[in-house]
């Protein structure tokens, strides 16, 4: 499914993020910028060890920011490491530091000249975000980005299972992207 804001495209889609062709493959990462599990991990294997040493010399990400490395073998020019927050009930700004994750991503990816993006479902794996709270937020922060000044013509949820999949597209059926 997809739709088009300000002459952009959102794409929603199901797969395994490490082979989607784009610019920039968003990252789930811890605030060390070690490897771990889930996407994390997945994108630092597929990548190869050209990933972990540019985020090893960088050292740290704050949650709700992003720092781009290269893609390594990816199929993208860019690794950007995004750090959602860990839930925690809704009630110590999880919105607000997820929301700022999507939008620096998006940030970092203007900045180092990328014009296209795919996102995992940030903080939804290991870190416990609901992706029901999540979806519409996301969503959400994307349009709002992309109706601003902009090199980035397409983006793209790369969602693992097909129920997150149905949980964005719900999301995006009741949203007012023109």
């Amino acid at each position: 499914m997809e739709r088009t804001s300000n002459g952009r495209t959102i794409r929603l889609v199901q797969g395994d993020i490490t082979r989607y062709p784009a610019d920039a493959i968003v990252n789930a990462a811890n605030s060390a910028l070690v490897p771990g599990g889930g996407v994390c991990g997945a994108i630092h294997r597929a990548g190869g060890p050209d990933i972990a040493r540019e985020c090893a010399a960088i050292g740290h990400c704050d949650t709700g920011d992003a720092v781009a490395t290269t893609a390594g073998r990816l199929p993208a020019r860019h690794v950007i490491h995004a750090v959602a927050p860990i839930w925690r009930g809704g009630t110590f700004g999880e919105d607000d530091l997820l929301s700022s994750a999507y939008r620096r991503s998006l940030e970092v990816a203007d900045e180092i000249g990328d014009r296209t993006i795919a996102f995992p479902s940030l903080g939804a794996g290991i870190y416990g975000y609901p992706v029901e709270r999540a979806a519409p937020l996301v969503l959400k922060t994307i349009a709002d980005y992309l109706e601003g000044e902009t090199g980035i013509e397409e983006v793209t949820m790369v969602l693992f299972t097909d129920e997150d999949r149905q949980v964005f597209r719900r999301a995006m059926e009741t949203m007012d992207l023109t």
